[in-house]
């Protein structure tokens, strides 16, 4: 192996294990990812794994949201190698929230496979590609299940595919590279295409990590956080979910602030 190919594998080990890293312990405004979960997991108002999973996309995608916007206009989160900062942003806030998924559901989000999991789930099509190319049986859908099975030494190549793949996409230059060329508007275009984006990883990293026989559907990206409707159509009890609502969206505007504010710092 040449030089040159030990550097390349070690950029790309190096930037999986900090964004599993950032995805566990958090980093800046953003706690730990078990925090999130156990917000989630301690409101009442939600009847099931699948709902709070659910709410928890919901909100991490409006975060995604307001952190693409910040990064679109120039960025403050720093990787071990050089990426756009609001790719960057991007990856770290739904990493963590792929291990909040996990924890909802029972997962110990510091074990290897989940950390692979998680990662493999911010490249949607693409992390299929990646067990096939490495060996691995995969049928339409990834699964933890899958990963559960899969040897120690087969990992840490997955996981090297994983890097590789995420520094490729990083050099790619597409639709919303460009549309950073005019002020402002590439960063509301940035921060769309991210939002959207956290949905579809959450919606892997649900069905992932849910365990089988689950009851719930797939994420409804287009539905609030406020009151529903409950059995035979009456308005279901939100006094808590309210509460909570209101507590999450004073972090999303507190993230929002500490990053602009790092941002014009001199």
């Amino acid at each position: 192996m040449s030089t040159d190919q030990r550097s390349d594998e070690s950029k790309a080990l190096k930037l999986v294990k900090k964004l599993a890293d950032y995805g566990i312990n958090g980093v800046g405004p953003l706690s730990p990812s078990v925090d999130l979960a156990e917000e989630y997991r301690i409101d009442q108002s939600y009847e099931s794994a699948d709902e709070r999973v659910d709410a928890l996309i919901r909100w991490e995608a409006a975060k995604n949201f307001a952190a693409g916007f910040i990064a679109g206009l120039g960025g403050i989160i720093i990787l071990p190698v050089a990426i756009p900062a609001a790719l960057g942003a991007s990856w770290i806030i739904q990493a963590r929230m792929c291990d909040a998924v996990a924890a909802i559901y029972g997962h110990d989000i510091k074990s290897d496979r989940v950390r692979t999991m998680v990662l493999l789930s911010l490249l949607g099509d693409a992390g299929k590609e990646i067990l096939k190319e490495a060996g691995v049986r995969i049928g339409q859908k990834l699964s933890f299940a899958l990963i559960d099975r899969i040897p120690g030494r087969v990992l840490i190549e997955i996981n090297k595919r994983i890097g590789f793949r995420l520094l490729t996409k990083a050099g790619e230059k597409g639709v919303v590279n460009l549309t950073k060329l005019v002020p402002g508007l590439g960063g509301l275009i940035g921060g769309g295409f991210d939002a959207s984006a956290c949905v579809a990883v959450g919606h892997i990293a649900k069905h992932s990590f849910r365990p089988r026989g689950g009851g719930g559907g797939g994420v409804d990206s287009s539905r609030g956080p406020g009151p529903r409707e409950g059995r035979g159509g009456r308005p279901r009890r939100a006094s808590g979910r309210g509460a909570v609502a209101a507590r999450r969206q004073k972090r999303v505007a507190a993230l929002r602030d500490d990053m602009s504010a790092h941002h014009s710092a001199p």
